[in-house]
């Protein structure tokens, strides 16, 4: 998990430590670095930022050993998830109910299996979820929401094929209020994301529901794709948070620090298998710690 971009950081700090009183070849390190760096799914305004930070630490001579370097780089990426801000999705849910989550992404990320997830979650800590269809265009949507409900024994709420996504969506709301679920999961059409009338339709469920959090599902598998859909949904709708799926066989490690750079929002949850328990709470300073080398290596 992450090997890459921790090879790149191992890579820099090793040979950055030998060099430090030289700014022209820290420079110049730094430079590779930041290549390094784009090559493990980091976006290029995070690794510019990245670079130009270290820069600006040895300038101000606040780098003089290989510890320095290690404490620097540390704290320029705890920063990034800093100003991404976190949040705890079951105090969001507590505070709201019923609370309405409205799940956002491309197909194939994982979506409907993280909105299972989710629903599991929320259950184990006292909720009662309902799981809603409004996927009404993509063959076999609602099937896959159903087989979950199966299987977690979570009730599902779906609407005809090719009725209006906002439509069902009202319904659920509806539904769930007069039968006392306190807390919906959303699912919403996932077509490729250059897809105009995805947006217009994204737009009218969101104005229909008013969700109390939205939130958005990326591959890490996918690298630079995962950020840039991050991008489309956040200037489409808004996005409040992001779950990354796969980041279990995910080797480049790039992709959660460039969506808290580049949305400027929480990274919440990690998906690390394909079991309803395989969700993890994403943790800044694990993520950090794993992806930077020991200061005794």
């Amino acid at each position: 998990m992450f090997k890459r971009i921790k090879e790149a950081f191992k890579k820099f700090i090793e040979s950055a430590s030998s060099i430090i009183f030289s700014r022209e070849k820290l420079e110049s390190l730094i430079d590779e670095l930041k290549l390094e760096l784009v090559a493990s799914d980091v976006a290029y305004e995070v690794a510019e930022e990245i670079s130009s930070r270290l820069l600006k630490a040895v300038d101000e001579g606040l780098v003089r050993s290989r510890e320095d370097l290690q404490r620097v780089l540390k704290n320029i990426l705890i920063e990034v998830f800093e100003k991404a801000g976190s949040v705890d999705l079951l105090s969001v849910a507590r505070a709201n109910k019923p609370c309405k989550l409205v799940f956002l992404g491309v197909n194939g990320v994982g979506k409907t299996t993280t909105i299972a997830k989710i629903a599991v979650l929320l259950r184990d800590n006292g909720f009662k979820p309902l799981m809603v269809a409004a996927d009404t265009f993509r063959a076999g949507a609602q099937e896959q929401l159903k087989i979950h409900s199966e299987r977690t024994g979570i009730p599902v709420f779906t609407g005809k094929y090719g009725s209006d996504p906002a439509s069902v969506a009202f319904d659920a709301i509806q539904f769930a209020s007069s039968r006392g679920f306190d807390a919906l999961l959303i699912d919403t059409a996932g077509r490729m994301h250059v897809d105009i009338d995805l947006v217009n339709e994204l737009k009218k469920v969101v104005r229909v529901v008013k969700p109390h959090f939205k939130i958005l599902v990326v591959d890490a598998l996918t690298g630079n794709d995962a950020i840039e859909q991050a991008r489309f949904f956040n200037e489409a709708v808004g996005v409040d948070g992001v779950i990354v799926t796969k980041v279990d066989a995910y080797e480049q490690g790039g992709v959660p620090l460039s969506i808290a750079y580049i949305l400027g929002k929480p990274v919440i949850y990690a998906g690390v298998g394909q079991g309803y328990k395989d969700l993890k709470p994403f943790n800044v300073y694990e993520y950090v710690n794993r992806i930077l080398p020991d200061l005794e290596s």
